[in-house]
């Protein structure tokens, strides 16, 4: 390996960055016909103690996009390992059909809320946002928060992991 690439290649960008074990989330909402709705984001970090605040990205051409920066609450649902299939469930197809057949649980608020098998949870209300690159860095405060004792879900070199494994193959 040597710092010196040549030429900048945004599949080995990728690569690159998939050497980076992040946790799993699934940030949910309400559609405007007060119908949930979700999306897988592992691009999630804290930012602030006081005020709490948290970040995430969503790409900008996400039709997703108005409804996190519309003003109205989201949970950021950081998934247990359990929870694999919640997190390929909202990561692909049609997002009104992502909720279909789960529980329609929510927080004491009426935010749509993924439960207690998640490792944790974040109610937010938009702080900010800000557009970089292909993608908008929402800024959200955190108004209420849970954990529980499960083990979170791990993304590492393209697989979900609960330990990354060194020398591993991409």
């Amino acid at each position: 390996m040597t710092p010196n690439q040549p030429d900048f290649d945004s599949a080995h960008f990728r690569a690159t960055l998939g050497r980076f074990a992040t946790g799993v989330t699934v940030i949910t909402t309400l559609q405007p016909d007060g119908k949930p709705v979700g999306v897988t984001i592992s691009s999630f970090n804290s930012v602030s103690l006081t005020p709490p605040l948290v970040l995430w990205s969503l790409m900008q051409s996400s039709h997703l996009l108005p409804w996190f920066t519309n003003g109205q609450a989201y949970v950021i649902n950081v998934l247990s390992h359990q929870q694999q299939d919640l997190a390929m469930r909202f990561a692909r197809g049609p997002s009104e059909t992502r909720y279909d057949g789960l529980p329609d649980l929510r927080t004491a608020a009426g935010t749509p809320w993924l439960g207690p098998d998640c490792a944790a949870w974040m109610e937010c209300r938009p702080h900010s946002h800000h557009e970089a690159g292909d993608h908008v860095v929402l800024i959200g405060q955190v108004e209420h928060c849970a954990h529980g004792e499960n083990a979170p879900l791990i993304y590492h070199r393209g697989n979900f992991n609960l330990t990354p494994v060194a020398g591993a193959t991409a």
